[in-house]
């Protein structure tokens, strides 16, 4: 199975964690088939690897069939959502699973990253 580290704003965070946000989106599909956890490290001003969860699988449609899929537990309004995916054909959605908050969130250099990726990162 694959991990990935995806970085997120905090106030996406919050909504993770909190249950409201059970779908991640991304423009860029990740080419392995088999993710099945994802690393949240979230950005300025947290700056910590704060928790991780389980992909319970990746849906990819045209922005406006992945929106109506995904909306009631996106986290995000459909203004921002429809910003996100301007101009784009496909869309992709992490579906989020159960959540393990780190008791001690971790600065990246802990888990042996030196930089904050733009997207995603696979870790094994």
């Amino acid at each position: 199975m694959c991990k990935i580290l995806m970085p997120i704003n905090p106030e996406y965070v919050d909504e993770i964690l909190s249950g409201n946000k059970k779908y991640e989106y991304r423009k860029i599909k990740a080419k392995r088939k088999n993710i099945d956890k994802m690393v949240i490290y979230s950005t300025s001003p947290i700056m910590r690897v704060v928790a991780e969860v389980d992909v319970e699988g990746i849906i990819e449609a045209s922005p406006e069939k992945l929106w109506e899929q995904t909306k009631e537990y996106s986290g995000i309004t459909k203004d921002f959502y429809s910003k996100y995916y301007k101009n784009k054909e496909n869309a992709i959605a992490y579906k989020l699973g159960n959540i393990k908050v780190y008791d001690k969130p971790k600065k990246l250099c802990d888990i042996g990253i030196n930089y904050v990726p733009q997207s995603f990162i696979y870790l094994d």
